[in-house]
């Protein structure tokens, strides 16, 4: 892992797109401040496509897909991608699962949460729970307990990490990674191996570790390096700020590569 402002010039010169973590790499504390948006911006101004790839709730992702400057945004993980309609205020979605079987997964993931609350009663869901469609998430509150959930999620039949925030629970055996790959080769025509070198990948947490180990041309916000233990293979590059002064850091770099 090098500094990113040690990248020399044209190192970023092949990419096409910018998939990105959301929480606490576009945002910094909680917050999105308007460089950092400016920055999604300037990059599709650019012909670059930009797709945020979080864990955060379809609800949130909803309102981001219909009026960011965004090409879509993958959402909770990978359980569903979200765009924005022709007429500029609809949203697709597509979830992971096949459309048929989303109510039954949404059955079992609320079947499993009551056995991870029977089993922890001090687990807490995320206070965002009710604004997602495919995924658990709870509130982190130390690594013992952090641990005890994602054990339970694991026994209950679920895949389960952590992040920044919560620790997620999910059915399906997806992760960022391989929705994204579904996402570019079906809706952008891009296979696995060309999206190696094509994609810009920007994040913090343990959760973008398979991000991290796929793509060529990854950065880690500053903030990354307390999560450097969790990653087996850390990203290439490392901004000089945390948050979305990273991400900002990191757009300009791409954009001069381009320029």
């Amino acid at each position: 892992m090098q500094t990113l402002s040690l990248a020399p010039r044209h190192q970023f010169s092949t990419v096409q797109f910018v998939l990105t973590d959301m929480d606490e790499t576009l945002t910094y504390r909680g917050r999105l401040a308007a460089a950092t948006y400016s920055a999604l911006e300037r990059l599709q101004d650019n012909g670059i496509r930009v797709i945020p790839v979080t864990a955060a709730p379809a609800g949130w992702c909803d309102q981001m897909a219909r009026m960011w400057p965004v090409d879509g945004v993958i959402a909770e993980n990978g359980g569903l991608f979200l765009t924005r309609g022709q007429d500029g205020h609809s949203v697709t979605r597509t979830y992971w699962h096949a459309h048929e079987r989303v109510a039954d997964v949404q059955r079992q993931l609320h079947a499993i949460a009551a056995t991870i609350e029977a089993a922890i009663p001090e687990a807490q869901r995320a206070d965002d729970q009710a604004f997602r469609l495919t995924s658990l998430a709870y509130r982190r509150t130390g690594a013992e307990q952090d641990q005890q959930i994602v054990s339970a999620l694991l026994a209950a039949g679920a895949d389960a990490t952590i992040n920044n925030l919560w620790v997620l629970g999910w059915l399906g055996g997806y992760d960022k990674l391989s929705m994204s790959k579904r996402v570019l080769a079906e809706a952008f025509g891009v296979d696995p191996e060309t999206a190696r070198d094509v994609v810009a990948y920007s994040g913090d947490s343990t959760n973008d570790a398979p991000m991290f180990a796929y793509f060529k041309h990854t950065a880690g916000v500053s903030t990354v390096v307390d999560y450097l233990p969790q990653l087996p293979v850390p990203p290439a590059w490392v901004t000089q700020g945390p948050g979305g002064a990273g991400f900002v850091e990191f757009a300009d770099a791409i954009l001069r590569a381009r320029g």
